[in-house]
């Protein structure tokens, strides 16, 4: 079975096939950074525009790279939510189009549950009961997968997600946009123990996360610092008063390193504490902060030392693609036998389960 499938969510114009749910033949995306850097985050209205300029020719890419035609397609899986309703749309309306015209199943997936299944591509091996932590920009969840298409939600975000953590403290500091792999680059300069960041502890569900405070922790600490006159370069980029500029390298290296830190503790603990209740062995991790090094190397050592079988995607398909979407939608279909779903429409704030 032959999957195209197509993302849209946020600003990554995506489409793949995927043979059998688990071998990739062709993955093309289509990236917006470069539009949205001067920002400092995802403008909605560009990233639909940018979408519905490229979402055809990424598709005849995708198909090209693996060799087949619409003829060959067995089904159309799409990006439903959650996400941007302007981005969605694009993906959706294309998916429905196509379907109609080449009278092919149209399959919607959950985005999350795309990121759940970016692990399995590759391993054959890989299959339900696990626990699955999904973490990125828009999203940080603890997911318990059963079985295909049949998930518990155990801890999810209050507030921030980890990724959007991750961006805020960069802007901050004037890094740039995407700020987690430049924080992750510069981090490695730095001590992790170096700052003790405070970590969000809920009361009510202990699983669930909470990154709102950590972007406040070091604008706190790098007031303090110049406050108590060890100024070490620390100055207000002119023009932009919620912007700061550290002259002091290894200060800078330390304060980032030390917020990676934190951000991965969280993380963790929530992770390993699932797990536990679950009684698993088994660990997925999924989304664009899945391929931040810190965050492999503190749960490879972890898994090492609790005897835990860790997952990762590939570093290509940690960002949003369109792998993960046919890899969900052949399952779905496994699962029950759409039809062409024209009536599908996207869903902002769609749930997992």
């Amino acid at each position: 079975m032959l999957i195209l499938g197509i993302e849209t969510s946020c600003d990554d114009t995506a489409a793949s096939v995927v043979r059998e749910g688990r071998e990739m033949l062709s993955g093309v995306i289509s990236s917006q950074d470069r539009f949205h850097r001067k920002y400092g985050g995802v403008v909605p209205e560009i990233a639909s525009r940018r979408h519905l300029e490229t979402v055809n020719l990424i598709i005849d890419e995708a198909l090209e790279c693996a060799g087949c035609s619409f003829d060959d397609i067995d089904a159309i899986a799409v990006t439903q939510g959650p996400g941007l309703v302007g981005s969605l749309l694009i993906g959706i309306m294309t998916a429905k189009a196509l379907a109609y015209v080449y009278s092919k199943p149209l399959v919607a997936v959950n985005h999350l549950e795309g990121h759940i299944f970016s692990s399995l591509i590759g391993r054959p091996e890989l299959e339900p009961p696990f626990l699955s932590l999904i973490v990125s920009g828009g999203h940080s969840d603890l997911i318990w997968v059963n079985d295909y298409c049949d998930y518990e939600v155990m801890g999810r975000t209050r507030d921030d997600a980890a990724g959007e953590a991750f961006d805020k403290v960069a802007k901050y500091f004037n890094l740039g946009y995407p700020g987690g792999p430049v924080i992750d680059r510069m981090a490695k300069e730095g001590n992790p123990e170096a700052i003790i960041f405070p970590r969000a502890k809920m009361k009510d569900n202990r699983l669930d996360f909470s990154f709102s405070g950590i972007k406040t922790a070091v604008v706190n600490y790098v007031r303090n610092t110049s406050a108590a006159g060890k100024n070490r370069g620390i100055k207000q980029k002119k023009g932009k008063p919620e912007v700061i500029e550290i002259k002091d390298k290894k200060l800078m290296a330390d304060i980032l390193a030390s917020f990676q830190n934190t951000v991965v503790g969280m993380l963790l603990d929530n992770t390993l504490a699932a797990a536990e209740i679950k009684n698993t062995k088994t660990i997925v991790i999924g989304g664009g902060v899945a391929a931040n090094s810190c965050l492999r190397r503190k749960f490879r050592e972890a898994a090492e030392k609790e005897g835990l079988k860790l997952y990762y995607p590939e570093i290509s398909l940690c960002t949003d693609n369109a792998a993960m979407i046919a890899c969900a939608g052949y399952y779905r279909i496994k699962k029950r036998k759409p039809g062409q779903c024209l009536a599908l429409t996207a869903r902002a704030n769609l749930p997992v389960t």
